[in-house]
């Protein structure tokens, strides 16, 4: 069995760059030439439309380009500060030897970022039929990050996004995820202490942990 590449990025990758080279390596691990994908980065400001998107959450299209991908999802902002893993995993294998399971890997995926966060004294929650992770600030329930996979012959692809300490007003443009009732909030402002490079750090041993990769 191939070995999975770990990569992470120390300059800003735009989006586009990114599809194409999970694309890519979806391609490689559906012909068994590599293993999988667990790759960290922060792209340059973008918009970007899942499969659910209504055309209702874009609320300014001029702000940032928006894409329209093949993930899960609604409309979602990405850009400097946000913390993306995005993972390209052959989940016959994750799950194996019982057969894959999607709404596992999401679930597997909330508690990566559950568990990565309550190393920080964060508590977060997941809410029931919304996908990604909340936490509770100043009485408000607030999204902290969001989770969007594609699939293609049980492979899995996109991931997640953590808010770590984008400009929060760049989600002006969009209602997140087609939320309108909830705002959106950052690990720093809810433990400005936290350093980037332990969050970076529990996060990579969370994800071992999880999906022993």
């Amino acid at each position: 069995m191939k070995k999975n590449i770990w990569k992470i990025e120390d300059k800003l990758i735009p989006y586009e760059l990114a599809l194409h080279h999970m694309e890519d390596m979806v391609d490689k691990v559906i012909a068994g030439e590599e293993g999988g994908l667990i790759w960290f980065l922060e792209h340059e400001n973008v918009y970007t439309a899942g499969s659910s998107a209504k055309d209702s959450s874009l609320l300014d299209d001029k702000k940032f380009p928006v894409y329209k991908v093949g993930r899960g999802g609604d409309y979602t902002y990405h850009g400097p500060g946000q913390t993306i893993v995005y993972f390209v995993l052959d989940l016959k294998q994750i799950f194996a030897p019982k057969e894959p399971d999607l709404k596992k890997y999401v679930y597997y995926l909330e508690e990566i970022i559950i568990q990565t966060l309550a190393d920080f004294d964060i508590v977060a929650m997941r809410k029931k039929d919304m996908i990604g992770v909340w936490v509770t600030l100043n009485g408000q329930d607030k999204k902290i990050a969001a989770i969007g996979v594609r699939v293609r012959k049980w492979v899995a692809y996109h991931g997640l996004a953590i808010n770590f300490d984008p400009d929060l007003q760049n989600f002006s443009g969009i209602i997140p995820c087609g939320i309108e009732n909830y705002g959106v909030t950052s690990v720093k402002e809810c433990n400005a202490a936290v350093s980037k490079e332990k969050f970076i750090y529990s996060l990579k041993v969370k994800i071992n942990k999880i999906l022993k990769v």
